[in-house]
């Protein structure tokens, strides 16, 4: 069996270090022995993509925010189902992640942050949330390990009221809020209602058709 090789490292603000590994043509994202995401599972995180633009895609020149950027899989799925007056904006926090999508993770996604219609921002998606009320068709959130991280404590500002508050002041009417999840969470889809969004919940498999562990979708739309 072919040996895994660690790529690089960086440390993750406010707390561990994030490893890249590659194993022959597969790599993996790990925070110490927990795996956040391997380049042979990704069904699920292009379902994300793929629920949001199946809702906003055939809107005039819609406007689209992910907040992590990963491995590419969910921007790679949205460009691939949007037309080329969209836009899309990727908040990355941590500059490895988009060094190692511009380098030895870039064949994966074909190269999907030189896509014109991609603006990329080194930051909080958070703070891009902030930004601009009224700004967004679609909010995609694939942050940590969803709204029980592993990664950083700081995420999970994102989805406790106050940052749910601001993502539906920065939806237009009927936008949504795409959220993933490697598991189920209650408390979670409470909060969304309470935030003011009508919530579907929906479970998705990791490797899409092949099956795999079940991961939650939470599709959140800003009605009114």
């Amino acid at each position: 069996m072919i040996p895994w090789k660690l790529l690089d490292s960086a440390k993750v603000p406010g707390g561990n270090e994030l490893r890249l590994w590659q194993r022959g043509a597969e790599f993996s994202i790990r925070l110490g022995r927990d795996e956040l995401m391997n380049s042979r599972i990704h069904g699920s995180e292009e379902e994300l993509a793929n629920l949001a633009c199946e809702r906003v895609g055939e809107r005039s020149a819609p406007r689209i925010l992910i907040g992590g950027l990963g491995m590419g899989f969910t921007l790679r799925a949205a460009l691939d189902a949007l037309k080329q007056d969209a836009r899309i904006v990727v908040a990355e926090l941590m500059p490895a992640v988009i060094a190692w999508n511009q380098g030895p993770l870039a064949d994966l996604t074909g190269n999907s942050l030189e896509d014109s219609r991609v603006t990329l921002k080194e930051g909080d998606v958070g703070e891009a949330i902030r930004a601009d009320a009224d700004a967004y068709d679609a909010i995609l959130l694939d942050v940590d390990n969803g709204p029980e991280g592993l990664t950083r404590a700081d995420n999970d500002r994102l989805y406790d009221l106050d940052g749910l508050g601001a993502a539906r002041c920065a939806l237009r009417k009927n936008g949504v809020l795409l959220v993933w999840s490697a598991g189920e969470d209650q408390k979670f889809t409470q909060r969304l209602r309470r935030s003011g969004f009508e919530v579907e919940v929906i479970r998705t498999r990791a490797r899409g058709a092949k099956g795999g562990a079940k991961h939650v979708i939470w599709m959140a739309t800003r009605v009114g």
